[in-house]
Parts: structure tokens; C-alpha cells; sequence
């Protein structure tokens, strides 16, 4: 209840509204909500308020039960500005009932219990009396769904509905509604008993006042059901027309119906056109649509009789590493004992081994033959399905016929030859074979001819390198009429060729005898000579090789002046000596003789002999 002193502003509003008009009567009209919602636990009020002016009136509260007995809860009296209340039972209501300080019922949280019709009474003396009743309705959120559907194993072959699920909801108000549905359609079931269809429904009152529904569901059951999804929602209402729905997991049932029909296929690893290839493991799948999972039972037909391989329930049978022998017819039969007489309950498929034997070659490894010569290979295969073939020389295709036909044979033809088998249906089984082919023949050569680097032609010292290339079988030796020749390895190219080089320097002698290569194996040689034409001098060489000439035919010609000179100069010297007398002990030189004594003075002359003869001597002239 509000404290004295916040009521007394509205009462005295109250009462001057009332003294306004002294003296005025008029009929009690009062101003009730007729239905009030709330939701459980919330605060309610409950409004009764008396239309018009009245200088005193008596308002009473009153609980109507379910056989329209009145109780008393609280009244409230006008006098003066005041507005008297007295709560008078609160029937065990807990928290207990209120007046405000207006004379409306204040229910502070809203109970299950409290949905009743409440009346309110204004007595306003000769005004008269009226009253009305506000009718309270409480609503409750259901708990989340719950559903129990049935664990057993239910069979389609029974004729009547069975039971399929039990759907609760709990604590709710008002009591709400209950569907079901399968794979997200609603199920019209009606609720009296029959053989297709039906459910049933069981309200209960909880201690707290709550209201709790449960909803079984019965069906009669088809195969189509096996994979059917099945779930129930409970539907509810709250204030203001509005509704709730909470929709409980989905789930499914275990069904037991008999097979009708059978499956039974090779599995991987299997091609398209049903080969599976030898030495490969191979699975078969054998499935019925029947449920329980029946017994599957393998067997292998020979002679028409059945040669039983296995029995188990997982329907799989596997054959390791299989041989060519186990082709054949191979079956699956499902043992279930509940299908209908005219069921199909075995099937049958063919099993085929793919294989490919070895290749055979009508020649080795190796073959060899003259230059020139013709031949023609066999290569056999033995497979099924049966293989195709292919001839290729290095890679490069040569046909598709078993026999490969060579005419006429050059060292081109030389090289490996392959015979492929392979079978377009079972993709990765092929066979190859191989042989490698020999031309026997004398050498044939090739030389790069070199041109100078110079226009016109080469020049003495001028670097050159020289090639040779040559093939044949056996593989022939190439040598060089100069030393430095590089041993000979394969060439460029390949198809048999062989080279060597040979780096050197051009010289007179070179161009004069020239640079050969020689090719030779014990079929025979061929050689090749290298030819350099004329050969220039370097031109700084040649400057110098002038130069020196010309300073040493200088120093040549220097010499003999010189000697000439002296040789002139000795003589005259020599002649005045003569003309002297000659000294006491000396010998008189022979005039007779030839020129002894004239070189004997050129040789022995000198500053000494000037002396002996005085001024008179060559010594002074020499």
C-alpha cells in the first residue's frame, strides 16, 4: 500500500471534483478492464474506477470462485477527502492482495492461481450500486519439448497402427496443443482408434498450478518409412493473441521389412567395360533392401553348380591377386526368410580376367647386318582382350602391324626398336619389348671445311680448328696426321656419329702438305685432307726480318771500308821506311820478295818504331 501522505494530493482532487456540484446525483458508472492478460510472474493491477462525481461511495474487491461464490478480499470508503481501505482476506494468497491508494487490486507477481473473475462493487448510496468484473488470465511458457520415440525394431507387415512416439510438454498455461509431423508435413491423425492412424492425448495439472500435455503418435508403418523423419511441436499462447511454438529433435525408426530386391556389382578396381586385370585384387558388393541387414551368401557357378566362396553380413567378398582362371560366372543370393515367394533374391555377374603375356621377338636383344641389306621382325602377343600393337624407333611411330619390315638399310637405321602391346579397354596393362638394330659397314666420314679468317687467305700463325665426324660399325677410330687430335665422342645430333677435333696453328708447311683425318674400322677407311691454300707472312714479322737484313749487310759493308781503309794506310807507311837508311845491327829488307815484308810492317808497326827511326818513320804516319 502507498504511505498516507502520497495519497492525500489525489484525494483531495477527489473530493473537490465532488464538491464541485453539491448536491448532484446521478447513476454509479464504473470504468473495469474486462480481461486482463499477463504472464506468470508479473505484476498485476486491477483497475475499478466510478465515473462521475460522488461525495461518498464504499468500492469492494471480491474473489469469485468456479461455483460463483463470492469472497471479500478489500474495500475502500470516500469520506470527506479521503479514501479509507481495509484489505479483509487474502485467502492464502501469498504475497496477499493490495489496494492502491486509487482503490485498484494490486497482485504483485501473477500466479497460475490467480486465474479467476474478480468483481468490483461501488455503493454510492441514492446513486445506487453498480459492479463488473475483470477477468485475469496468466500465461505460462511450456519447458523446451521433449520427445521419446520408440526403440524397438517395428515391421512393416504388421496391419495395425503401432506406436511410434511419445511427445510431452511440461509446465505450460494454458494447456497448449500437441502436432506431430513426418519429414516436415504435418500428420492429421484424429484421435479415435483405427488401423492407419491415430494419437492420443493426457493433460496434467502440476502442483504448481501448471498445466502438462502428452501426446502419443500410432501409425501404421510402409517401407517408404525407413528413412522418414519424424518430430513434434507443441504449440501455446501468450497476452495479446499471440502464440509460441518449441518443436522437439528429430529422429527416425528402426524398421524391420523384407528384402525385395537385390544389388550386385564388381567393384574397384573394375573398367568401364567390366575387365579387371590379372594380379589385381578385386572386390564384389552384393546389397538387399530388406532391414534387418540379411546374410548374404557368394558362390562361383561351374558346371552349373554352385561353389559357395562366402557368407557374412556385410555383403563384400574379395579375391586376392587374381588369376585368368577365376573368369567366370559369380553370384550373390541373400538369405532373407521373410520375403515374399516371388521375390528375386539371387544375382549373378561375369567376372573377366584381362592378361598380357611377355612379347616375343623373332630376333635378340641385338641384331646386326650389312649396309644395304633388308629384313623383317616378328613380334607375337598373347592377351584378352585382345591387344593391339605398335612398332616405334626412338619414340617415332612406325606402325601398327606385328611384323616390322627394314629395306634397304642405311647407318640411319640404326637405333632401338620397341614393340608396345596394349589394350584400349583396361587402361595401364601394356608389354613392351626391344631390340637394338647394328648396321655393320665401313666408315662413312664428314669434315667442316674452315675458311680464313682473313679475306683473301690465311696467314702464317692464324689459329685454326678442325672437325671431323664419322659413324659405322664397328664404331670407327679417328686419327689425325698432326698431333692434338681430341678423342673421339658422340656427336650432336646422335644416329651414330662420332667426332674429334684438332687445334693448331697455319704455317707454309701446313698449306704446302695440308691436314688430314682418317676414318677406319676392319670394313674399311676414309680420309680427308684439309687444305689451306696459299699462306701470307704476319706483317709485323716481316718488318723486322727487313730491318735486320738491312743493319747487318750495313755493318757488313762497315767492316770491309774500315779494313780496306787500314789495309791503304799501312802500306804508304811501310814505303817511307824504305827510303831511310837502315840501322846499324838490322837486316836490309828484300826487295825480291812479295809483300811478307810490307805486311810485317802493317802488323808490327807502332809508336815504338817512330821512335827508333825518328821523324822519319811510318810510325809518325800511322
Amino acid at each position: 500500500m502507498e504511505p498516507p501522505d502520497a495519497r492525500a494530493p489525489r484525494l483531495l482532487v477527489l473530493a473537490l471534483l465532488l464538491g464541485a456540484h453539491p448536491g448532484a446525483e446521478a447513476e454509479v458508472r464504473l470504468s473495469v478492464p474486462p480481461l486482463v492478460e499477463v504472464m506468470r510472474g508479473e505484476p498485476v493491477t486491477l483497475d475499478c474506477t466510478p465515473l462521475g462525481t460522488h461525495d461518498h461511495f464504499v468500492l469492494e474487491w471480491f474473489l469469485a470462485d468456479r461455483t460463483g461464490v463470492r469472497h471479500r478480499l478489500a474495500s475502500a470508503e470516500l469520506q470527506g477527502s479521503e479514501l479509507q481501505d481495509k484489505m479483509h482476506d487474502s485467502w492464502g494468497r501469498s504475497p496477499p492482495y493490495q489496494l492502491d491508494s486509487q482503490g485498484r487490486l494490486v497482485l504483485a507477481e501473477a500466479q497460475v492461481g490467480d486465474e479467476r473473475d474478480y468483481v468490483c462493487v461501488v455503493r454510492a448510496g441514492a446513486a445506487g450500486t453498480a459492479e463488473a468484473t475483470a477477468r485475469l488470465n496468466v500465461f505460462a511458457k511450456p519447458e523446451a519439448t521433449e520427445v521419446s520415440p520408440n526403440k524397438g525394431t517395428l515391421s512393416v507387415m504388421e496391419d495395425i497402427a503401432q506406436e511410434i512416439a511419445t511427445c510431452n510438454s511440461r509446465n505450460g498455461n494454458p494447456v497448449p496443443q500437441i502436432t506431430w509431423y513426418r519429414n516436415g508435413q504435418r500428420l492429421e491423425v484424429p484421435l479415435e482408434v483405427n488401423s492407419e492412424g491415430y494419437m492420443t492425448s493426457r493433460t496434467v495439472r502440476e502442483a504448481s498450478g501448471l498445466l502438462s500435455l502428452t501426446s502419443t503418435l500410432y501409425l501404421r508403418l510402409r517401407k517408404a518409412d525407413r528413412d522418414a523423419s519424424f518430430h513434434c511441436s507443441v504449440h501455446y499462447r501468450l497476452p495479446t493473441g499471440r502464440h509460441g511454438r518449441l518443436d522437439s529433435p528429430a529422429f527416425r525408426l528402426t524398421l524391420h521389412y523384407p528384402t525385395e530386391h537385390v544389388q550386385f556389382w564388381l567393384g574397384s578396381p573394375s573398367t568401364t567395360a567390366g575387365w579387371v586385370r590379372e594380379g589385381d585384387s578385386v572386390q564384389l558388393f552384393c546389397r538387399g533392401d530388406g532391414s534387418p541387414t540379411p546374410e548374404y551368401t557368394f558362390f562361383r557357378l561351374q558346371d552349373q553348380e554352385e561353389d559357395v566362396l562366402k557368407t557374412n553380413l556385410e555383403g563384400n567378398l574379395t579375391l586376392e591377386g587374381v588369376q585368368r582362371s577365376q573368369s567366370g560366372t559369380y553370384g550373390c543370393r541373400v538369405e532373407d526368410y521373410d520375403a515374399a515367394e516371388d521375390a528375386e533374391l539371387s544375382k549373378t555377374l561375369e567376372l573377366h580376367v584381362a592378361y598380357l603375356d611377355p612379347l616375343e621377338l623373332s630376333t635378340g636383344e641385338e641384331l646386326s647386318l650389312p649396309l644395304g641389306n633388308s629384313t623383317a621382325v616378328n613380334c607375337s602377343v598373347r592377351g584378352l582382350p585382345t591387344p593391339t600393337l605398335r612398332w616405334t624407333k626412338d619414340s617415332v611411330p612406325l606402325g601398327d602391324d606385328s611384323t616390322l619390315s627394314l629395306r634397304s638399310i642405311t647407318f640411319d637405321s640404326a637405333g632401338t626398336y620397341t614393340c608396345e602391346a596394349s589394350m584400349p579397354t583396361v587402361p595401364l596393362l601394356s608389354r613392351t619389348r626391344s631390340f637394338k638394330l647394328l648396321v655393320q659397314g665401313p666408315p662413312e666420314l664428314r669434315a667442316e671445311e674452315v675458311q680464313p679468317k682473313a679475306e683473301g687467305s690465311w696467314r702464317e700463325g692464324d689459329e685454326v680448328k678442325l672437325i671431323c665426324r664419322t659413324r659405322g660399325y664397328p664404331e670407327p677410330k679417328l686419327s689425325w696426321s698432326q698431333l692434338g687430335g681430341s678423342p673421339a665422342e658422340p656427336a650432336p645430333g646422335g644416329q651414330g656419329w662420332v667426332s674429334s677435333s684438332l687445334t693448331l696453328k697455319v704455317t707454309s708447311a701446313l698449306s704446302r702438305d695440308g691436314v688430314s683425318c682418317e676414318a677406319s674400322n676392319p670394313h674399311g677407311n676414309d680420309r680427308h685432307v684439309f687444305h689451306f691454300g696459299t699462306v701470307a707472312p704476319q706483317t709485323s714479322q716481316a718488318g723486322v726480318a727487313v730491318m735486320a737484313v738491312a743493319v747487318s749487310v750495313g755493318l757488313l759493308l762497315l767492316v770491309v771500308a774500315a779494313f780496306y781503309c787500314m789495309r791503304r794506310k799501312g802500306h804508304r807507311c811501310c814505303r817511307q821506311g824504305e827510303k831511310g837508311s837502315p840501322l846499324p845491327g838490322e837486316p836490309e829488307l828484300s826487295h825480291s820478295g812479295s809483300e811478307g815484308p810490307e805486311q810485317t810492317g802493317l802488323l808490327m808497326g807502332g809508336a815504338s818504331g817512330g821512335a827508333k827511326h825518328g821523324s822519319g818513320g811510318f810510325g809518325d804516319e800511322c
